[in-house]
């Protein structure tokens, strides 16, 4: 985001020329210490808001109260405001250095205290590695917490007391997994201690916040490094307990050999590429969410009589609990509800492939059930199959147009009820398997098959 480093560049220049210090900031620093190209930029000032604002008058006062205002890039004297509550492609956060008082709900301070002094500033920040400044002309790190050392010898440290810097925001205790995960890190012994003796605390956050930072953890590219530092943490039991329920149940070798179903949920998160889709990884996470409750040991094997239908209603209560939007929880579920019909996709009638390949975001499912594969037999005969499927069936063979509609069936004298759906359905699995090709064979079919009671 060249255009981006060049705006928060020029606003770390504009302040200094109106007297003021200023420094990018935060995560942006890390990231180029890393040679990453960063999200976004922040800038860290000792101008007050009411002064940063006067400098740059198209500016949006975000968080105000807490030293914090938006600076998009057409900022200057004619650029367009950005609008509430949205931060704008290449837009930056312009933050007045502070120290915080209190955090009585557990997420912004009581009181906020505005200081000249950035070491000040940098103590109430999270992580060492997110609490250094730069600055943009000369590159000169500002580093009064340990960062780059910590950075060197890949260390998520808490700044300061760890305790403390959790208790002013427990979501700090997940994004502490979430960079753990995502740069191979380990977690500082005495910031994993807090986070492990705290983890009942992170119901304190909202489930939104939640929710976002583990979607994070599930599409960065490092999800079964996350999970198995949630479960390290005991944070895991707190925020997805039925996943922590798979932890020691055993799986029927003879189709699992990778042993239990946490065991085979990390492998499929494992692969999980780094930018997959919010849908299709909270699928892998919950496909076989009903196994543990379903367990039993039957005289030929183990079994998971209807984990399907049980793994659909707890993901479901999950999606619920977690608010995700009514279309995210439905193609969620719809992973979940139908990752096991691969199984028979090659016995299939050509009439229920052919549905089944037109389901919504199909992709999606295919790709669930290769890693399923690859993560417990290795075998891909039924992804391959589907896979050519696929290919050789144009769109019009998968949804073709329908040979009649519930207006032919009033013109031929049906009476308009419950019986249409059910004659229409059967037209069309006769169309999907070939058997029906024209309006007039179709009309056929249905006066021989439905006759007029």
């Amino acid at each position: 985001m060249p255009n981006a480093k060049q705006h928060a560049a020029e606003i770390v220049s504009t302040l200094r020329m109106q007297g003021h210090q200023a420094y990018l900031a935060g995560g942006c620093v890390r990231d180029l210490l890393l040679g990453r190209e960063p999200a976004d930029y922040d800038v860290a000032t000792d101008a007050t808001p009411r002064q940063v604002m006067q400098i740059f008058p198209q500016t949006l006062a975000v968080g105000e109260q807490f030293g914090v205002v938006l600076v998009p890039e057409s900022g200057g004297a004619t650029g367009a405001p950005a609008r509430q509550g949205e931060r704008g492609k290449g837009a930056v956060e312009v933050a007045t250095f502070r120290s915080d008082v209190g955090h009585s709900d557990g997420r912004h301070p009581d009181q906020v205290r505005f200081t000249n002094d950035p070491r000040e500033d940098v103590q109430r920040r999270d992580f060492t590695i997110n609490g250094m400044m730069l600055d943009p002309a000369t590159n000169e790190v500002l580093d009064f917490v340990g960062g780059r050392d910590d950075l060197k010898a890949g260390i998520i440290r808490a700044i300061g007391d760890p305790e403390r810097r959790f208790a002013e925001d427990k979501l700090r205790m997940l994004r502490a997994v979430r960079f753990a995960a995502r740069f191979d890190y380990q977690i500082d012994p005495t910031t994993m201690a807090a986070i492990q003796k705290l983890a009942p605390k992170i119901h304190q956050v909202s489930c939104e916040r939640v929710r976002e930072e583990l979607t994070k953890m599930l599409t960065e590219g490092q999800a079964r490094r996350a999970f198995e530092l949630l479960d390290k943490s005991g944070l895991l039991p707190e925020v997805l307990p039925e996943i922590a329920a798979m932890k020691g149940v055993e799986q029927p070798p003879q189709y699992h050999p990778e042993g239990d179903v946490f065991v085979h949920t990390l492998l499929l998160l494992e692969k999980l590429p780094p930018g997959s889709s919010k849908t299709l990884a909270w699928g892998a996470l919950l496909h076989d969410v009903g196994k543990p409750p379903t367990f039993r040991v039957a005289p030929d094997r183990i079994r998971f009589d209807g984990h399907v239908e049980v793994g659909v209603k707890m993901a479901a209560e999950i999606c619920r609990r977690l608010r995700f939007s009514n279309d995210e929880t439905d193609q969620i579920l719809a992973l979940v509800d139908n990752h096991m019909r691969f199984g028979h996709v090659q016995r299939m009638k050509q009439s229920t492939l052919k549905k089944f390949l037109r389901l919504p975001a199909f992709d999606e499912h295919l790709e669930l059930h290769r890693i399923d594969c690859l993560s417990s037999t290795g075998q891909l005969d039924a992804y391959e199959y589907t896979r050519e499927q696929l290919c050789s069936l144009p769109p019009e063979a998968i949804r073709p147009t329908p040979l009649i509609t519930g207006r032919d069936l009033i013109e031929a004298g049906y009476e308009p009820g419950p019986r249409f759906k059910e004659v229409l359905a059967a037209v069309e699995d006769a169309q999907l398997e070939g058997r029906l090709t024209s309006r007039e064979v179709a009309m056929e079919y249905v006066r021989r098959e439905f006759p007029i009671e």
